[in-house]
């Protein structure tokens, strides 16, 4: 893998912890930074591949309590415990099955900057759409959801896998349609996040693993703690920034990038 200077590394990073857990799509952003920084194709891919797991971690730390929680609670068979473990499950399910089916045509997507452009103006439309017709809330906290309810959510994250289209916001927006409150719908894709971007991370670097060097460790450490420390920061800011503006702002934020993004890419 080609090793990325210092300065690409840190804005990469930046760019992966900021992303992540905003509805605007972390994968879309990274693969047109790296178009931006010249630092694509597999190294580019390999290394945005590697860094997620610093946002893992920074929902593992922002919510540890509450993982704490549900872990003794399923030692005693608490039912909310259980049925915050067989949403999390249902809800990840689909994803799995549809990356592990579909892993080449995805991998084939990720190297189109142009995908990312279209899905994040047709995401911004979609998010205001749903933004101006959901109904009043009528669940409130991730054990609250029914097992069909987690399900469908599940069935709104494969979507995401269209790089642009955003796994966070696709399960928000699918939420929010079936009746979940705000602070649930975002909570929630941050749950699913980890056994899901887990997943997706060691199956990609697996398949990868002939582009990883270990001289580029640092780099991706680097990577990984910048990505840390801005996903912490976003993850604790972001129920609360939806709280009192909603998604909106997201949408026409999609769609300004997505313009410009799609304005450059045709021009080059």
């Amino acid at each position: 893998m080609t090793t990325p200077d210092l300065l690409t590394v840190i804005l990469l990073g930046i760019v992966e912890g900021l992303t992540e857990y905003l509805p605007v799509s972390s994968t879309g952003h990274l693969i047109l930074a790296g178009e931006l920084l010249g630092f694509s194709g597999d190294a580019g891919t390999t290394f945005d591949i590697a860094i997620q797991s610093g946002a893992i971690l920074a929902v593992l730390v922002a919510y540890w309590g509450r993982f704490m929680a549900v872990g003794r609670g399923l030692l005693v068979r608490e039912p909310s415990a259980l049925a915050f473990l067989r949403n999390v499950v249902l809800g990840f399910l689909p994803a799995a099955v549809m990356g592990v089916l579909f892993i080449k045509a995805v991998e084939a997507l990720l190297e189109s900057p142009t995908t990312v452009a279209v899905s994040l103006i047709l995401g911004g439309f979609a998010i205001l759409w749903i933004e101006r017709r959901m109904g009043e809330a009528r669940v409130s906290g991730v054990e609250s959801l029914s097992s069909a309810t987690a399900v469908k959510i599940g069935l709104g994250q494969c979507v995401a896998m269209i790089p642009g289209v955003s796994r966070s916001g696709a399960t928000i927006m699918a939420a929010l349609m079936l009746g979940v409150d705000r602070k649930t719908a975002a909570e929630f894709s941050f749950f699913l996040a980890v056994p899901t971007i887990s997943g997706a991370t060691v199956l990609m670097l697996w398949r990868n693993r002939d582009a990883l060097d270990a001289s580029n460790l640092s780099a991706i450490g680097i990577g990984f703690a910048v990505s840390f420390v801005v996903a912490l920061a976003v993850v604790k800011g972001f129920v609360a920034l939806v709280g009192r503006f909603g998604f909106a702002p997201f949408a026409w934020y999609r769609i300004i990038v997505g313009s410009a993004a799609l304005l450059w890419l045709l021009a080059r």
